[in-house]
């Protein structure tokens, strides 16, 4: 029962615990900033203008259809 008489679990631990209690909370914070603001190179959001024109480009839609959201997007 050395080091729990206080409830500190990590004293039996040592160093070991030590280096978990510091690293642990580290490797969440870049986890989280790396999902939530890291982007990879070459990856960029494209505006709708830009998806109806490579849409059209592409053959999948008409020209009807792309004269039509076109205007849609412009109101």
């Amino acid at each position: 029962m050395y080091g729990f008489e206080h409830g500190e679990m990590l004293m039996g631990w040592g160093w070991f615990g030590m280096v978990l209690m510091w690293v642990i909370p580290v490797a969440i914070i870049v986890a989280m900033v790396r999902l939530f603001i890291w982007r990879p190179e070459g990856t960029s959001r494209q505006t709708a203008r830009e998806i109806l024109e490579e849409r059209y480009a592409r053959g999948e839609i008409e020209r009807d259809d792309y004269l039509k959201r076109l205007g849609d997007l412009s109101k």
